[in-house]
Formats: structure tokens, sequence, C-alpha cells
């Protein structure tokens, strides 16, 4: 990955990261039916308990990943999602690299994470593999579909 590349916590009504959230929200309604999809527009990150974090080259926001805090000892990852120009750099491994250090940071235990069981998220699904992510059972509030996939990993 680019040295000049910062992963800092991100405003998600800064117009950068509002159009990865936008691609992020339109991969998966090009590959996925809309019940299945589970979406958070920027509105949604400014209310929730969602920490945004990207990355950053710049004034351009290259990717971007949420942690959502899973009662005290757990989190979820949430919209994991790199612009096209970024993707095969490194960026994915890296963002992903930095939430598992921040939830190790907050004591957390462990880690989960929905994805999508097709074609499209495969990239993602072999990313999550190679750190150590495995597959589970629906968890919190998703159920079983087959659309998607659980994963999870200890911290």
């Amino acid at each position: 990955m680019d040295p000049l590349i910062e992963i800092r916590q991100s405003d998600p009504s800064l117009p950068a990261v509002i159009r990865l959230i936008e691609a992020h929200n339109a991969h998966g309604d090009a590959h996925y039916p809309a019940e299945s999809n589970h979406h958070l527009t920027p509105d949604d990150y400014a209310v929730s308990d969602v920490d945004l974090w990207g990355a950053w080259h710049g004034p351009d926001c290259l990717g971007m990943i949420g942690l959502q805090p899973l009662g005290e000892a757990a989190g979820e990852i949430k919209s994991m999602h790199v612009g096209q120009a970024a993707r095969g750099q490194g960026v994915a491994a890296a963002l992903l690299e930095h939430v598992i250090r921040v939830a190790g940071e907050r004591g957390w235990q462990s880690l989960w994470l929905e994805t999508g069981s097709r074609d499209g998220s495969a990239a993602a699904r072999a990313l999550y593999e190679k750190c150590g992510f495995c597959y589970t059972e629906p968890f919190g509030t998703y159920v079983l579909d087959p659309e998607s996939v659980f994963m999870t990993r200890r911290i």
C-alpha cells in the first residue's frame, strides 16, 4: 500500500465518503436482491454507533470500513468498500487490519460480519478468510439467507 495513505476516522457527511457509501450500496444493489441488502446511508452512519474509517490519499477517500459494537466484548464490521481505482493495492487489507487492531485496543474478544454469498463478494470473502475469519451462523438480528454468509474471528 502507498505509504502516503492515511487511515483515519471519517465523517459520513464528507462528499468523498458519501461517494464511497453510495458506491458500496450500488454494488449491493447490482449483485443482490433488495431484501438481502443491509445498506447504511450517510445519515444512518451519522446517527448510529458505527465508527467509520476511511483510507485517505490527500483529499481522496479510497476506501472505508465501519465498526459497530456488539455488546461489551464484540464488534461487527460494517460496509467495507474500496473504490474501483484503488482495488488491488492493499487498501482493503489495511482497513481490515486497522479495525482488528482497534477492536483489540477496545478489549473486544471477537469480530463478526455479514457479507454476500455471490461472486460479487468473492474478493471480500477471500480477504476475510486470509485474515482469520471463519464461517458461522447468523448473529445478532440477521437471519439465515442464501444471499448472505456470516463470519467471525477471535481477537
